[in-house]
């Protein structure tokens, strides 16, 4: 499955991965957090095209991010290279053992990420933050939730299949055969229990949650 996800995600970041290049509004506020609280070195877990690995490392952190595309790889260093900033990028599977020491980062954000996957695969990544997490570490997530009625997103437009409870893959468009899980508060605050948690609802209606290891 995992290599169905690459080759979906590949197919995407080179037909629209240059597009990708507006950041999550939050992300300004969180840096602003990162820097009161002294972070130097920032993980971007599930970097993607690098919109916020490139706006991290503008604004000075040591940054590193890690995504399972290697088209996603390619635009972030392009990205890099045009501003003439450097970074630590990897091309690995979040959902597996994170190829850094324990302790290693001050913060880790994952933007529209953690959501792609069956729980069990959630609960790896999740334990991989904490591993490569320093104490008191920082967190910001976001992630799909259940949407308005009203609303009406490529699910309601392709179809869908329950692959499990709350989890499913979408039948057409450019995320065919994706997983998506779709969480809500008390599955966030239940899965991220180590941490102390702020969470909140963007524009985007996905949950974002702010939190510190314990």
């Amino acid at each position: 499955m995992r290599r169905s996800a690459k080759k979906v995600w590949n197919k995407i970041f080179r037909e629209k991965g240059e597009n990708f290049t507006r950041i999550q509004e939050d992300i300004p506020k969180i840096t602003k957090l990162f820097k009161k609280n002294k972070v130097k070195r920032v993980l971007d877990l599930g970097c993607g095209a690098g919109r916020h690995t490139v706006y991290l490392a503008k604004c000075g952190f040591d940054v590193y991010g890690i995504d399972i595309s290697n088209e996603g790889i390619k635009i972030t260093k392009r990205r890099l290279k045009k501003q003439g900033l450097k970074t630590h990028l990897k091309i690995g599977d979040i959902h597996k053992k994170l190829p850094y020491k324990d302790n290693f980062f001050d913060a880790i954000i994952s933007v529209r990420v953690l959501n792609h996957g069956r729980i069990r695969d959630i609960r790896r990544a999740i334990k991989e933050i904490k591993r490569v997490l320093k104490p008191n570490g920082l967190i910001f997530i976001t992630v799909r939730k259940e949407l308005p009625k009203k609303y009406i997103p490529r699910e309601k437009l392709y179809g869908i299949k329950f692959i499990a409870p709350r989890t499913y893959i979408i039948l057409g468009g450019d995320e065919k055969g994706l997983i998506h899980y779709k969480f809500n508060k008390e599955i966030l605050r239940r899965e991220f229990k180590d941490f102390k948690t702020k969470i909140w609802v963007d524009s985007r209606s996905y949950y974002c949650l702010f939190g510190v290891l314990k």
